[in-house]
């Protein structure tokens, strides 16, 4: 019995010696070669890229982008039928990742853009874009983990319409005038603003001035107001010719609405 249990034990031993280890495999798409097509927006991946590589192909797109990094690489294609905005976005990675966008293929590319983060571009139809998802080592590591890629229209930028009234205000110490309306802009605004130009005919010579202001969009219809600044002489009352510009901005896009109208300035 003790004879057979040895004998056991050292089959064992030498099964163990020659087990291999068991390795992941890179993703499919690590290679150009390999790149995965998009057939349609929006689309949306989650990609384990600890075992992805990178190479020569990573290298070239790199040239003219100037990423600290290509590690951790995977490739996709995307041609449009029709143009439109484009958006890539895998700031919600599990590393630091970044993304290249470029026409083109290993040898003759043409880098249309790339950052950390995300992306945005202009695709034209029929154009076929590389798209190179990348741990771009700003963590130090450059050994990827979860990619989370989302590959979109662009939204269209926000809405704004503004009105202006057509009776503002003067003031006869400093000269400015004051001008006023209502904005209204969509909640989808990072930002936005309404800036204010004024020429008014003073005797025989013209009263420039300039003003602007921030504005909250939420949705909702809210009035503003502007103090416009003379740049030489003063304001006083009466007729006025008034530019008004209302802008809000997006992640990529900007929309906007403007208002020319004759502004009569009251004390």
């Amino acid at each position: 019995m003790k004879r057979l249990s040895i004998s056991i034990s050292l089959v064992a031993l030498v099964g163990l010696t020659f087990v291999s280890p068991v390795v992941a495999a890179p993703p499919g798409n690590d290679l150009y070669a390999n790149r995965e097509t998009i057939a349609a927006l929006p689309f949306n991946a989650s990609v384990d890229t600890t075992e992805a590589t990178t190479d020569a192909d990573d290298a070239d797109a790199n040239s003219t982008c100037g990423a600290p990094a290509t590690d951790a690489s995977v490739w996709y294609e995307f041609t449009p039928a029709a143009d439109t905005g484009v958006i890539v976005d895998v700031s919600s990675s599990s590393y630091s990742a970044g993304v290249l966008v470029a026409t083109g293929s290993p040898g003759s590319f043409s880098i249309v853009t790339c950052a950390p983060g995300a992306v945005g571009f202009f695709a034209a139809a029929g154009e076929t874009y590389a798209i190179l998802a990348i741990d771009d080592q700003f963590d130090g590591g450059g050994n990827g983990g979860t990619l989370n890629i989302t590959v979109a229209e662009i939204p269209p930028p926000p809405e704004i319409d503004v009105t202006v009234n057509p009776i503002g205000q003067f003031n006869a110490r400093t000269g400015t005038a004051t001008i006023s309306g209502s904005v209204t802009c969509s909640s989808d605004a990072s930002f936005a603003f309404i800036d204010v130009s004024l020429r008014q005919t003073v005797g025989r010579f013209f009263v420039n001035g300039f003003g602007g202001m921030e504005v909250f969009c939420d949705g909702s219809t809210q009035p503003w107001s502007v103090e416009v600044f003379p740049d030489g002489g003063q304001f006083k009352g009466g007729r006025t010719a008034s530019v008004t510009f209302a802008i809000a901005c997006g992640i990529f896009d900007c929309g906007f609405d403007f208002e020319e109208r004759i502004v009569r300035l009251r004390r």
